[in-house]
């Protein structure tokens, strides 16, 4: 029996497949709980109109994106650090605290979508990623001083 999916699932796929499974799998389990939908004519316009509106808001979602990520390209922030002798760090400049000087700066940016690999440790000028969309990231430049 063909169905279309209305919810992920692992073992058969994702949300608008059309899968094929067992008549009694289908009748008794997936259709009633909701987790899938018969392949009539009606069903599959309807799956398809329905993804044609979901590319159309990732798209928009997408330029939105990248209007936000050429405006932050632009910004630059410094982080005043303590340092010791030799120029040596006391602690570290993390996503949160780069969070903290955009947001300071005017730019709302969730901590989670600041990329560093590992807390900066060390005097400097650094191009730190910034991911504000799946296909969308940009740059800012983060100026690490001492105080």
């Amino acid at each position: 029996m063909k169905i279309i999916l209305k919810q992920d699932l692992d073992n058969l796929g994702k949300v608008g497949e059309i899968v094929d499974v067992k008549p009694g799998y289908a009748r008794n389990y997936l259709i009633p709980k909701g987790f899938a939908m018969r392949a009539t004519d009606s069903a599959l316009r309807m799956v398809e109109e329905e993804q044609k509106r979901m590319e159309r808001q990732h798209e928009k979602e997408k330029e939105q994106a990248q209007v936000w990520a050429d405006e932050l390209s632009k910004v630059s922030v410094t982080a005043t650090v303590q340092v010791g002798e030799e120029d040596k760090v006391f602690g570290s400049v993390t996503n949160q605290d780069i969070a903290t000087l955009l947001k300071d700066a005017g730019h709302e940016v969730d901590r989670k979508k600041i990329i560093l690999d590992e807390p900066i440790k060390a005097l400097g000028v650094y191009d730190v990623p910034v991911k504000l969309h799946p296909q969308v990231e940009a740059t800012i430049k983060v100026w690490v001083v001492r105080e």
